[in-house]
């Protein structure tokens, strides 16, 4: 038997592989995983089958004198990093090593592919959401008529946390605002900022609103608010949440289920003070409308009881004495007819100036 050793034998697959595939080939495939070290991009490429399972995957390399270029460029284009789950066309050489083993080295991407999957699972996300009837449900909550106690859905160490507090703290309005910490960016940040709403969701009676802002980053890494159960979670939240993620490229997914979107957290904090001044002033109207409709009962009241006066002064017995009249009693009984008078009965006949007795015949 002529057998080979593993080194040969590894020598010979070398051998074939350079003189069958000694070019590039562009290649599709999703990344199962990605990692930066020493200036290099590690992927992990796969291809799923029909049934759940992998028809293929192959390990793949960008080498650190490629990978800052064509990062950069993909980046520019999609407004996003290689992340997990996505699906790529890249441009590869196929590579052996008696050590390592079968491998691919990256050498160009196309970002069209990437950006045309990306709207793809967009509109698929946002045609499920109009389906389950939630993408609009949070657009027709009443906002409160005064939002002052705000849940805030933010990085405590983001920029655009500390630019929001400051817009709120430089107004002459109380807000009280709870920080209720969560990841705003890259895979995590979906399920952070879930379970973030979950914990407003066990104090809701707390507050009159939401907000998710995140600022002073790039655009990249925002494909988290684009996620299908964060999207879901949001539309069906029952308090009203205001957005400002700074995701100025395209509007996310999240700015178009929650009730109102705003470019930034300074934005987000301006509405809010807008909106506290509006009110304000609603209540400086209405306080100066009741009292002026408290002044006009009041004058009509008083208008009333004059006429009333005049009424009493007008039918009072001193009036009618001083035009010569006088009235009779007996006792404390005023007589109106002699028919109401018996003979011998003490009268008393009042006038003007006084009264004088007599007796009835």
């Amino acid at each position: 038997m002529n057998a080979l050793s593993l080194s040969e034998l590894s020598a010979l697959i070398e051998q074939v592989l350079s003189a069958e595939m000694d070019g590039s080939y562009w290649v599709r495939a999703e990344i199962s995983s990605v990692s930066i070290k020493g200036g290099h991009c590690y992927l992990e490429l796969a291809e799923h089958s029909g049934e759940g399972l992998f028809a293929a995957k192959m390990r793949a390399t960008c080498w650190g004198n490629l990978y800052p270029m064509l990062s950069a460029y993909f980046q520019e284009e999609t407004g996003s990093t290689l992340q997990v789950g996505m699906q790529i066309l890249v441009e590869v050489e196929v590579n052996f090593h008696a050590v390592y083993g079968l491998s691919l080295n990256v050498i160009n991407i196309d970002p069209s592919y990437t950006i045309g999957d990306i709207a793809r699972k967009r509109q698929q996300t946002i045609l499920k959401l109009q389906k389950e009837g939630v993408l609009d449900m949070q657009k027709s909550l009443p906002l409160p008529t005064v939002m002052r106690r705000i849940a805030v859905v933010s990085s405590d160490q983001a920029a655009g946390y500390e630019d929001f507090m400051n817009q709120l703290q430089q107004s002459s309005y109380a807000f009280s605002t709870s920080l209720f910490v969560a990841t705003m960016q890259g895979e995590a940040a979906a399920e952070s900022i879930i379970r973030a709403l979950q914990q407003i969701a066990e104090q809701i009676d707390n507050y009159d609103g939401v907000v998710i802002i995140r600022g002073g980053g790039a655009t990249a890494d925002l494909s988290c608010f684009d996620d299908y159960m964060l999207c879901a979670h949001c539309a069906q939240f029952p308090l009203p949440i205001l957005s400002g993620i700074g995701h100025t490229r395209d509007i996310s997914i999240l700015d178009m289920v929650v009730h109102t979107a705003l470019k930034t957290p300074t934005a987000v904090a301006a509405w809010l003070v807008d909106r506290m001044a509006i009110q304000t002033e609603r209540i400086e109207q209405l306080r100066v409308r009741l009292r002026q409709t408290a002044e006009r009962q009041i004058m009509l009241r008083q208008h009333k009881i004059d006429l009333l006066r005049q009424s009493v002064a007008m039918q009072s017995p001193e009036r009618i004495y001083k035009k010569g009249y006088s009235m009779l009693t007996v006792g404390n009984r005023v007589i109106h007819s002699a028919k109401e008078v018996q003979p011998g009965q003490l009268l008393t006949t009042h006038l003007q100036d006084g009264s004088i007795q007599s007796v009835a015949r």
